[in-house]
């Protein structure tokens, strides 16, 4: 296929290595020039690397390069039979390009957006032709990360979801489809994981070293909640939770915190900045974890009960089939097992009755149970 990347950036770099690797003709599109000789060269490089690494022969690596067309006009995109955008997370701009991108290719044309948080029905609605815009969401690095997020909007036409299942599959990845709804699956699903960990950090339960070390140690998570908020950065994870919240009409569930937004305005980003949960600075002592495994199990049983809740609300709502979440959690976070598995596994009576008792001690609505879970203890069923 012939494909259009819009936008040079690590994503828009990372998506066009995907694509000419699985043989496609890419042509990446900048209107910065330096930007798109960054893209060029750190592609370069990457290729280079791999040689060196020896996964790839010096040829074949060339020849994956040579795949990859560095443009500055949109009119080189007008014969691409796909398109993706991914650029800044601006409606406004998204909207301007895919009205732009509309005037040059053809009207078979698939329009793509690799946006993480914003509806594709909206980005939809500034084309003539709405019904050829889906979402097709890789997770970052697009390299190394299985996980797409194919998400159609009310407008697309039907069908199309399921061929860019198809294609995502022949680039090597693993593909689910979602319903267009605020951070579609991963982004939706994960926040507990966050939020939770920073209630319990705020009540002063435990320290931020001792919840990480009970979702790893207990939960068997690569890595603690804190260790991968740092890690991501607050100014990328504070502004999604912000903005799920915002997009679910104050859903009490994805209420983000003081405690992370503090940090995100004093330009504590986490290790980008040298500073965030933990201090990274040299010579900075980290905390070391409490040694307490009665305190682990209920640090784990609280986020696990919270997450799965999540999952389980999703396929109640049918954001996605019962696979589908449990494959987006695991290749798209790298979670030990899918939530709707480990449901299975716990027992959702444990589950539930690990939410009713949150929910009777704080009476918040962001310990509601979900009307699944109950389902399936009154039937005495279980997902798989």
């Amino acid at each position: 296929m012939k494909i259009a990347i819009i936008g040079s950036g690590a994503m828009g770099s990372g998506i066009a290595q995907v694509l000419a690797v699985a043989d496609n003709e890419v042509y990446l599109y900048d209107t910065q020039a330096t930007a798109l000789e960054r893209a060029k060269e750190s592609l370069r490089s990457t290729f280079e690397k791999l040689v060196a690494k020896g996964k790839l022969e010096k040829e074949q690596a060339n020849n994956i390069f040579d795949n990859i067309h560095f443009v500055a006009t949109i009119d080189a995109l007008s014969d691409c039979a796909l398109v993706i955008e991914a650029i800044v997370e601006d409606l406004a701009i998204k909207q301007q390009v895919f009205q732009n991108l509309e005037a040059v290719v053809s009207s078979n044309c698939v329009l793509a957006s690799n946006t993480s948080s914003l509806s594709i029905a909206s980005i939809a609605s500034a084309c003539k032709r709405p019904e050829r815009v889906i979402g097709i969401h890789f997770f970052n690095p697009a390299p190394l990360m299985a996980l797409v997020e194919i998400i159609p909007a009310v407008q697309t036409r039907s069908g199309l979801a399921e061929e860019v299942k198809t294609w995502a599959t022949s680039w090597g990845k693993l593909p689910v489809i979602t319903k267009d709804t605020p951070g579609f699956i991963v982004n939706r699903v994960a926040r507990p994981f966050y939020s939770e960990a920073i209630r319990i950090l705020e009540e002063g339960i435990a320290d931020c070293a001792t919840i990480d070390k009970a979702m790893t140690e207990v939960g068997g998570f690569k890595m603690g909640p804190f260790t991968l908020m740092d890690f991501i950065g607050h100014d990328v994870n504070y502004r999604v939770t912000e903005s799920v919240f915002q997009s679910f009409f104050y859903d009490p569930r994805f209420k983000p915190s003081f405690t992370q937004k503090r940090l995100f305005e004093a330009g504590y980003y986490g290790k980008k900045s040298g500073r965030g949960f933990y201090d990274y600075s040299e010579g900075a002592t980290m905390q070391q974890a409490k040694e307490d495994t009665e305190l682990y199990e209920i640090i784990y049983a609280r986020i696990l009960a919270m997450l799965i809740n999540e999952a389980a609300d999703a396929l109640f709502l049918n954001i996605a089939t019962k696979e589908d979440l449990d494959i987006a959690m695991t290749k798209g976070v790298n979670y030990p097992k899918g939530l709707l598995s480990w449901g299975d596994e716990w027992g959702w009576k444990n589950v539930m009755e690990m939410m009713d008792s949150m929910y009777d001690y704080y009476h918040e609505d962001r310990y509601r149970c979900s009307p699944l879970i109950r389902n399936l203890v009154l039937g005495k069923k279980s997902v798989y």
